[in-house]
């Protein structure tokens, strides 16, 4: 499950990216990948969308600051 963590912060990143890059210059990355219709660049879409519902659910078991008595560790408490 480690990894498959990885592989979705990694996607969220560059979901992420993508957004600001959209936001800023109004160029979409999709574009590179064919547009928004191709299905290269829905397959992306739908991939960063799982990832971000995986995220959701997974994130406190392996976030560090999240985790339940994670301030009471650090603390020595």
């Amino acid at each position: 499950m480690k990894g498959l963590h990885r592989v979705a912060y990694t996607v969220l990143w560059i979901g992420g990216l993508n957004w600001g890059i959209y936001g800023l210059t109004g160029w979409e990355v999709g574009s590179l990948l064919g547009g928004m219709n191709s299905v290269l660049a829905k397959t992306v879409y739908v991939l960063v969308g799982l990832a971000a519902v995986f995220t959701i659910f997974t994130h406190k078991q392996y976030c560090r600051y999240c985790a339940p008595n994670a301030m009471d560790k650090k603390s020595g408490m």
